[in-house]
């Protein structure tokens, strides 16, 4: 099996760390990943926020009841939206939430392929959510905080899990 495919198929989501410190080459290379992601007409809709501020990774889980393990990780990779990019498609306007999907997964198979750990924590669309990370990372009111990676070296290992399941397949129509 080659490298990309022993990535995808070998990740896991890890919520335990070790406390040590992601280099910064290696933040470097999970945002040259994250911008790499496909886009809708290649608008790119992204911007990140890296956050390594304790206090401030402390008080998302105030408003976030998933992201309890972020006060440990690392670091935090913050995926945030500007939908006025976004002129392809026509009145598909919410294109960006794909893009910011395959950004948010191209970090966390980066993060794997690095031997660090992460998982992948949903803001939008929860209305609690998007508005105390607009809050603790000052986030202006035209964007939209999409996700957060909470990353850092695993403290714990997970086992593969193959999740194909043929009965979830169709050929040709349902």
């Amino acid at each position: 099996m080659n490298e990309t495919l022993h990535t995808i198929l070998t990740r896991r989501s890890i919520r335990k760390y070790t406390g040590q410190a992601v280099t910064e080459e290696q933040a470097q290379l999970l945002l040259r990943s994250a911008m790499n992601a496909p886009s809708a007409g290649n608008e790119q809709p992204w911007e990140f926020i890296v956050i390594t501020d304790r206090e401030k990774l402390k008080r998302v889980p105030e408003f976030h009841p998933y992201s309890k393990m972020l006060p440990g990780a690392a670091l935090a990779i913050l995926v945030v939206a500007d939908p006025a990019k976004v002129l392809y498609g026509g009145e598909m306007r919410e294109l960006w939430i794909q893009d910011c999907s395959a950004a948010t997964q191209n970090i966390l198979l980066t993060a794997h392929a690095l031997g660090l750990g992460a998982v992948w924590l949903a803001v939008y669309p929860d209305p609690p959510r998007v508005l105390g990370v607009r809050e603790v990372f000052g986030i202006p009111e035209e964007m939209v905080p999409f996700s957060i990676i909470s990353i850092g070296h695993p403290a714990e290992q997970k086992q593969a899990q193959d999740r194909y399941d043929e009965g979830r397949i169709h050929r040709e129509a349902w």
